[in-house]
């Protein structure tokens, strides 16, 4: 193995960005109990803690990827040692030197699309905005209440498309005033991000601020927990502020002020995952709920590990765009317990965990019948 960096530069690179908080950690165990990892290997978050404490960190392990930033532990730790940002840390010291596990090297073409097209799926710019062909959705302008930003996922996957057509068609319903910016949208950068490639998420950051300031932006409205993160929380830091909504908040809004009338039942039982960036990173558990429990004829349940202990999908922290053998993927858990309480639809409100749920249902090896849906289909459905 070859040395790239001393221990004097991982600590100062850790002490950079907070660091100074692994020096708290007394070892006692907490982030290990409750990490996903530990459902389908053997992981120990103290050990990197304790190795970065002196500078001892391997770089080049895959351990240090393995984070999926889910803040199950941060949430748990009794010192507030601040985990992710120190593993993000680590990530920019590795990122820095080109070093890549296999299992990582995806984040090359990632970043290179994202600086080319600004989206992290090799599509172009001018055909952001084909999802919404033949929906009336305009182009944003100041004058409009909303602007509606779908984010990446949302706006190229196939699968994930389904979801922005379904946005559009309830805010058209409402009456709601919104337009969007297609292929002057950027992808938000919360994920490349947390892989370290802060000089990148820096970029695509300013690009979006200036297109928000130049259009005269005040209230957007995201499909996805991470833009939601990222817009709320991270582009303050760039002195801006705009108000920032979650489509499952916009949701029970809507529904519970009458603007957005339900006619329709919805017969099946469902049962509710709670996205990591919408749940424990922001605590949003309730509105997603609210808005599925006035839909008439729809039975909710809950799985094990939800609101505050929700198992996380695996696609945060840039674990979306890495490659997770069979049998390390948290999704299928998640899956099984969908299936163990009896719920005929697992619905959630993130593209990350749909798109993981989705492939985890494809390699089901049983009779049973599950749908993978976002909270906006099945809305959607019921108007």
């Amino acid at each position: 193995m070859e040395t790239v960096a001393d221990y004097k530069e991982i600590v100062d690179e850790i002490n950079a960005k907070g660091g100074d908080a692994f020096k708290l950690c007394f070892q006692c165990g907490l982030c290990d109990a409750v990490c996903p990892w530990n459902r389908v290997i053997s992981f120990s978050m103290r050990k990197i803690v304790r190795e970065a404490t002196f500078g001892m960190t391997d770089i080049e392990s895959e351990d240090i990827w393995r984070c999926t930033t889910c803040g199950s532990c941060p949430q748990q730790c009794p010192r507030d040692v601040r985990q992710i940002e120190s593993v993000v840390s680590l990530r920019r010291l590795a990122t820095e030197y080109g070093i890549f596990p296999n299992a990582v090297k995806p984040l090359r073409t990632v970043s290179a699309s994202l600086t080319g097209a600004g989206n992290p799926l090799g599509e172009e710019r001018k055909t952001r905005a084909d999802w919404a062909k033949g929906l009336s959705v305009k182009p944003f302008t100041e004058e409009m209440d909303l602007l509606y930003f779908p984010g990446c996922y949302f706006s190229y996957d196939p699968r994930l498309k389904k979801v922005a057509v379904a946005t559009a068609k309830i805010l058209n319903k409402a009456g709601i005033d919104y337009g969007i910016l297609g292929a002057q949208e950027n992808c938000c950068g919360e994920s490349i991000r947390k892989t370290g490639n802060e000089e990148l998420f820096k970029r695509l950051a300013r690009e979006n601020i200036k297109t928000f300031v130049d259009h005269g932006v005040k209230k957007i409205l995201v499909s996805s927990p991470h833009c939601y993160h990222t817009f709320k929380n991270e582009y303050p830091e760039f002195m801006v502020n705009f108000e920032v909504v979650h489509i499952s908040q916009y949701l029970c809004e809507l529904i519970n002020s009458g603007r957005l009338e339900v006619t329709k039942e919805y017969g099946k039982k469902v049962t509710y995952h709670d996205p990591c960036y919408l749940g424990r990173h922001n605590g949003l558990y309730d509105e997603p709920r609210q808005a599925l429990t006035r839909i008439p004829g729809l039975e909710l349940v809950e799985m094990p590990d939800s609101r505050s202990n929700s198992l996380c999908c695996g696609g945060g922290g840039g674990r979306i765009w890495m490659e997770t053998p069979k049998g390390e993927r948290f999704s299928d858990i998640r899956v099984e317990q969908a299936i163990a309480v009896g719920a005929e639809v697992l619905v959630t409100s993130c593209p990350y965990c749909i798109a993981n749920f989705e492939d985890s249902r494809l390699a089901l090896k049983n009779d049973v019948t599950l749908e993978i849906k976002d909270i906006t289909e099945i809305v959607r459905e019921v108007i």
